[in-house]
């Protein structure tokens, strides 16, 4: 047992988006507050490995596409030169940017940082291995907010430096000739996108029908579409049986699929999918702590788990795996244990994919409705009818808004198109404060702009549409 202690009201593991706001709010509401991460830097793997610096490496795709896109309105440009280094740099930039706040906001909030691993001992103690020696911790109350690292397929070479997760694929120090994707879930299409504006022949093998399993096809078919434009091959119904060392560091792929039995040879393996919560690695066997049946930990909708000072928040404590809907959980977490009448009451968690297009979604989804038989109304407008979505080279896009029959109150809303991911937060405010169709539709929207598109579906829902032409309901 190590001569160090620390004691404090609270102490949150791990720094995330969630971990980081519930210290945060706690420490607001006049806790003592530690915050223990594993890594030299605050952020978690949404910062650091995940969320912000691929959205970085997205941009400079999109950037690269854009000037393509160009050539047939009449401009051109020349070929980008990759000075990858110098991209991999600037990235970093961005999320050292990130990382400088977080440690400056918890400095000035008074919230104790620990770099090391945290692995409880007790119910009541945490054992924390840093590098000048372990550290015995008790609290009060603790909130655990380990969160999630790549899943990874059984019998694949996940020693071969060519076989790479997502964390690889965000610090690559070459760009590879032929790149596998191994999952065509947002992850993956997303690391896509970038590797093939970079350069890579890009293929993905999906063992589901589609990509973006889950979501309402109607959304993924333009990403789709677009996808077969642009990369070498999407492989669907099919799945990877086997990967072995090739000739020169390359890798042999054998496939599968509708076509029967195939192999292929690929610079490079991106495994991608999905996240297993890091519940293995806290030694939880040493608390009364209950998992649920796919290894997360169970919590109530104030975020506490069956031992009351536990807490539990983000990809740890659950699906949807989503940096907001942590820090959302974080926040109220903190509140409770505070004393504060708060709860995770969320009525819609938006979604989104950064593709491009990008497609996201909020609430009920058509899926989930047909399934479910849950009775819906619903209007769309086509992107082909809007000057902004024209004016941008775009009209692959749509919005699409689900309603109550009844009530006309919005249950769900999907978007594909550029900006997706900006759009859907319009309709999950609507559905936070119980808007209605004609509250949506005679909200005026400023024109000329995709945000219009939300306005225009809903109107095509009441009927009062003038950007299309709808017959009339008998």
């Amino acid at each position: 047992m190590s001569d160090r202690h620390l004691h404090h009201n609270v102490v949150v593991v791990g720094s995330g988006p969630g971990g980081y706001a519930a210290a945060f709010r706690a420490a607001d509401l006049g806790k003592d507050v530690l915050l223990i991460e594993k890594d030299d830097v605050l952020g978690g793997v949404c910062l650091n490995r995940g969320c912000i610096p691929s959205k970085a490496l997205l941009h400079v795709a999109r950037v690269i596409a854009e000037t393509r896109e160009l050539a047939d309105k009449g401009v051109t440009f020349t070929a980008p030169t990759i000075d990858l280094p110098s991209l991999v740099q600037w990235k970093q930039s961005v999320v050292g940017q990130l990382n400088q706040g977080i440690a400056r906001m918890a400095q000035a909030r008074n919230v104790t940082t620990l770099q090391g691993t945290a692995r409880f001992s007790s119910d009541r103690e945490l054992q924390v291995d840093t590098d000048s020696g372990p550290v015995r911790v008790t609290f009060d109350d603790v909130i655990i907010a380990a969160g999630s690292r790549p899943a990874l397929i059984p019998g694949l070479p996940a020693s071969h430096p060519r076989v790479i997760t997502s964390t690889g694929a965000l610090n690559p120090a070459e760009i590879p000739g032929r790149l596998l994707i191994i999952g065509g879930g947002y992850i993956g299409l997303e690391m896509g996108t970038v590797y093939s504006a970079l350069g890579s022949e890009v293929s993905v093998v999906e063992f589901m029908d589609s990509l973006l399993p889950g979501a309402d096809p109607d959304l993924v078919r333009p990403l789709t579409r677009k996808l077969k434009r642009e990369f070498s091959a999407i492989l669907l119904k099919t799945r990877v049986v086997d990967v072995k060392p090739g000739k020169g560091d390359r890798l042999d792929v054998t496939f599968e699929g509708p076509q029967g039995t195939t192999s292929q040879t690929f610079d490079t393996v991106l495994v991608s999918v999905g996240r297993r919560p890091n519940t293995d690695s806290l030694g939880l066997d040493h608390t009364s702590i209950r998992l649920t049946e796919r290894g997360h930990i169970a919590v109530d909708n104030r975020q506490r788990t069956n031992v009351p000072h536990v807490y539990a928040i983000g990809d740890i404590a659950g699906d949807p795996m989503l940096a907001h809907k942590a820090t959302h959980e974080g926040k109220v977490a903190a509140e409770v244990i505070a004393g504060l009448p708060a709860a995770f009451d969320a009525r819609a968690i938006p979604a989104v994919i950064f593709t491009d297009p990008e497609i996201a979604w909020t609430g009920l989804t058509e899926t989930r409705a047909k399934a479910d038989q849950i009775p819906y109304a619903k209007g769309e407008f086509p992107w082909g009818a809007s000057g902004r979505s024209l004016a941008l080279g775009r009209k692959e896009g749509k919005t699409k808004i689900l309603f109550d029959p009844d009530t006309k109150r919005v249950l769900g809303a999907g978007v594909v198109g550029p900006g997706a991911g900006e759009l859907i937060a319009e309709a999950t405010l609507a559905i936070e404060m119980g808007a209605d169709a004609e509250d949506l539709g005679l909200t005026i929207h400023a024109h000329p702009t995709l945000s219009e598109t939300v306005a225009n579906a809903a109107e095509v829902f009441t009927g009062t549409v003038t950007d299309l032409y709808v017959p009339r309901k008998k």
